[in-house]
């Protein structure tokens, strides 16, 4: 399989790492338009080809494209891939710009628009999931996740990238990486409750801190908080509720239940990778099963867990926390 993958930041390295894991034979076109990204994937033997723009590459023929951009070069990107007639593949794009002409210009060509929802991947969440299914009754949850934003991407200042935007913003993307998984385990929002501070001197044009307590539509009751000021990075989650109990602090050897008047460990991984340079809740493994995912989708084997419909709820949520 030959793939384009559009930006060869930490993110675009990533997948085209990942993706010769799966399959030494991928070969893997880069397109950047800083040239130094294009030498450093090339030279990191992640690029067999590299390319400054989309129309160079897509005429060496790939099978599929992934984007790693900024999220607000989304919509752009995505549409010009369709119009080469190249099925999609993007991370999370935290605003709905382009969504309606994208996915009617997909559905036109028939061609598969697979986006990125990482957290519906970890086998942790999943677990959750089925656990507070198969349980059939309300349950309440507790939820924290935080990072200092400077630790997010300590080789550049965090003003320069993505979440130095007030439209796509650190708070923001934490909200988008946890919410698909959240209505995909405990359902639609019926309402919520938001919270905002700022507590830290970072200088950023959005609150710091969001605390919210959600109310979904079948009972279950949630408090999730974001930040982008705790010092060591926190993913924090206990669910609750009269016959089930649940903890889990973001790392595959830290999910528990309570059984038998005791924490027991629940083993949902019998072995997984880690990049050494992300903290310990950053697995491998969700980011090798999503990419499986998408070629399944690929081969027609296979429906993505999650999609452009399903997300724009989640955006609209995001939208309404922020307007609160």
């Amino acid at each position: 399989m030959k793939l384009l993958i559009v930006g060869l930041g930490s993110m675009g390295k990533r997948r085209a790492r990942l993706c010769k894991g799966i399959d030494a034979a991928t070969q893997i076109i880069g397109v950047d338009t800083a040239e130094s990204r294009r030498k450093e994937a090339a030279e990191l033997q992640l690029a067999d080809e590299t390319c400054a723009t989309i129309a160079e590459a897509a005429a060496l023929h790939p099978d599929a494209a992934l984007v790693c951009t900024a999220p607000l070069t989304h919509a752009a990107i995505i549409s010009e891939l369709l119009d080469c007639g190249l099925p999609v593949f993007t991370e999370l794009n935290l605003v709905s710009d382009g969504y309606t002409e994208n996915m009617a210009k997909a559905a036109a060509k028939n061609l598969p628009l697979f986006l990125s929802s990482t957290m519906l991947y970890r086998r942790e969440t999943q677990y959750i999931k089925a656990q507070v299914q198969q349980f059939g009754k309300p349950v309440h949850y507790i939820y924290h996740i935080g990072q200092y934003l400077p630790d997010w991407h300590p080789w550049e200042n965090y003003k320069n990238f993505f979440v130095g935007n007030v439209r796509t913003g650190g708070v923001r993307e934490i909200f988008g990486i946890d919410l698909p998984w959240l209505l995909d385990a405990f359902g639609e929002v019926e309402s919520v409750t938001v919270m905002k501070d700022t507590l830290s001197d970072l200088g950023l044009p959005y609150p710091d801190c969001v605390t919210l307590l959600l109310r979904h539509k079948n009972g279950v009751q949630g408090v999730l908080a974001a930040d982008v000021v705790s010092r060591k990075a926190v993913r924090s989650f206990e669910c609750f509720g009269d016959g089930l109990h649940l903890f889990w602090e973001g790392n595959p050897k830290a999910l528990y239940e309570f059984r038998d008047g005791d924490k027991q460990f629940v083993d949902t991984y019998t072995s997984f990778e880690h990049d050494s340079r992300y903290s310990d809740n950053i697995v491998e493994n969700a980011y090798v099963d999503e990419l499986t995912n998408f070629f399944g989708v690929l081969q027609g084997s296979e429906a993505p867990r999650w999609s452009f419909e399903k997300d724009l709820a989640a955006i609209a949520l995001m939208d309404k926390i922020e307007q609160a």
